[in-house]
């Protein structure tokens, strides 16, 4: 095996790459970014009953929208072509053949509904079924029948699976770096098949031939494939070849931290779980995806980066390239870690904010203005969690107010409140320089001429202009609402109060 570092994402093409599949690839990518090594995307469609149209190209959609980019594999080639296990298909089959004939593997001819009964028989006395060293012995298979048999059964093409001959007696142990030792006992483990009847090999027997001709020094997955590393791990054994070093993700956990993390909980939600949007080619049914729900690509980078593993530090705003630097296996979590979507927004807010203003503009308020647009970005930056809000605030700004703010009319609307308004109505019409700066000054003398505190006047000012009691700065706001219209939307206001707050 290569001294490099080599690490692979293996997803399978059984529908959209969910996000817990794009946090394996990152860790994977930030691995071999760190080491040096390579990042290697690999797809893994032995179950081709499972095939989703599509699903393919999503997952190279995906990846690409992140930036995690791979150096070998689907999509872009390398010394270990081709990278779709179907394209392999004749490859396993001698892996598999050599372990029957070193006897580590044997021929099972049992059918489907063969093994059904067996399963209902030993559920009748209150056991599950296990295909194994005390099973084996009574079925179909060529460990229990003499060699005639067995040649002639293949000779007339009969269906048969392959399945590794697991030792009755024995121990796997290794050392994963994140769960550190695992002890499994060999009598707990069935004879897995190993290639199907219809020729294909299992994810088991795939995973391991590839990973040993490609290299793969390091296995990051997800911890649902932890129960499969004993077996790989005798698989490894079963051919002489040196095992990777396995790293086992924690799962992602509901939003409220109990119980695995599924799609059915993002639509309850309202939240994605999928980096794309995905259209179902069969039921036409749509998925969110964080893209399309306004998430930048840098954001949903960092809260993943952080769904399992922390950088040690107070830090939590990090470029790809610091990920890089900072990210460790051994700093990876064993506990799951839950998907909280507030934190997903929050980590989308931080980097909105460090969005060019210009190209926040271009993009997102085409039909205004440019200097005009920047403004309104301005303006509304800190109050917007996805870009495509920007468009909505500037409407709802734009509007004239439908309503006023029942509470702060009935605390704040009084004489001297009247009598600061019909001042800066006044006011509004002698200022020549319609600035944030010149029309806050003007006001301000104004009602320092009156007698009048800002502070009894302001919020209703705001209320008469916007109908809210709270918003953005209110300078600037009367600056982009432009003169005459701040005039327009004073006079009504200013009308509508007494009946108001009788």
């Amino acid at each position: 095996m290569s001294e490099k570092v080599r690490v692979r994402f293996a997803p399978s093409p059984t529908g959209p790459l969910h996000i817990g599949g794009v946090r394996t690839a990152l860790y994977n990518y930030l691995f071999a970014r760190k080491t040096g090594g390579t990042f290697l995307l690999r797809v893994e469609d032995t179950d081709q009953t499972r095939f989703v149209p599509g699903a393919e190209q999503y997952i190279l959609d995906s990846l690409a929208w992140l930036g995690i980019s791979p150096d070998e594999g689907v999509g872009i080639g390398g010394p270990h072509a081709p990278y779709r296990q179907s394209e392999r298909k004749a490859l396993y089959k001698q892996y598999a053949d050599q372990l029957i004939q070193e006897g580590k593997a044997y021929y099972a001819f049992d059918s489907s509904e063969e093994l059904d009964a067996m399963r209902t028989m030993y559920e009748s006395k209150g056991s599950a079924f296990q295909y194994n060293a005390l099973t084996r012995v009574k079925l179909r298979n060529s460990l229990a029948m003499v060699p005639h048999e067995v040649e002639a059964l293949l000779a007339s093409d009969t269906p048969y699976v392959i399945r590794l001959k697991v030792p009755a007696k024995g121990e796997i142990r290794f050392q994963d770096s994140v769960r550190d030792w695992v002890h499994v006992h060999t009598s707990s483990m069935d004879d897995k098949v190993l290639m199907k009847s219809d020729g294909m090999p299992t994810y088991h027997l795939a995973n391991v031939v590839d990973d040993h001709i490609m290299e793969i020094t390091h296995v990051i997955r997800g911890e649902e494939w932890l129960p499969s590393a004993p077996l790989h791990i005798l698989l490894y054994q079963a051919f002489g070849w040196q095992a990777p070093q396995f790293a086992h993700l924690p799962l992602l956990l509901k939003p409220e931290g109990n119980g695995k993390l599924s799609k059915r909980d993002a639509d309850l939600g309202g939240f994605p779980v999928f980096p794309l949007e995905w259209t179902d080619p069969q039921t036409g049914a749509v998925s969110k995806g964080f893209k399309q729900e306004g998430y930048l690509p840098e954001a949903t980078l960092n809260f993943l980066a952080f769904l399992g593993w922390n950088p040690g530090t107070e830090q939590e705003l990090f470029s790809l390239d610091e990920l890089v630097n900072a990210f460790s296996l051994e700093r990876i979590n064993k506990a799951g870690a839950k998907f909280d979507v507030n934190k997903a927004k929050w980590f989308n807010e931080q980097y909105v904010k460090q969005q060019p203003v210009s190209e926040l503009a271009f993009a997102y308020l085409p039909e205004i203005e440019s200097g005009q647009a920047e403004a309104f970005v301005r303006l509304f930056l800190d109050r917007i969690t996805f870009p495509q809000e920007l468009s909505q605030k500037v409407a709802e700004f734009s509007a004239f107010p439908k309503e006023y703010d029942a509470t702060v009319l009935a605390n704040k609307w009084n004489s001297e409140a009247q009598k600061g308004l019909l001042a800066i109505q006044i006011c509004i019409e002698h200022i020549q320089d319609w600035h944030a700066e010149s029309i806050k000054h003007a006001i301000h003398e104004t009602l320092e001429t009156e007698g009048i505190k800002m502070g009894k006047v302001m919020q209703m000012l705001r209320v008469a202009l916007s109908g809210n009691g709270a918003g953005p700065d209110l300078m600037i706001s009367m600056e982009l609402w432009g003169k005459q219209q701040v005039a327009e939307r004073l006079s009504v206001a200013l009308a509508q109060f007494p009946k108001l707050s009788e």
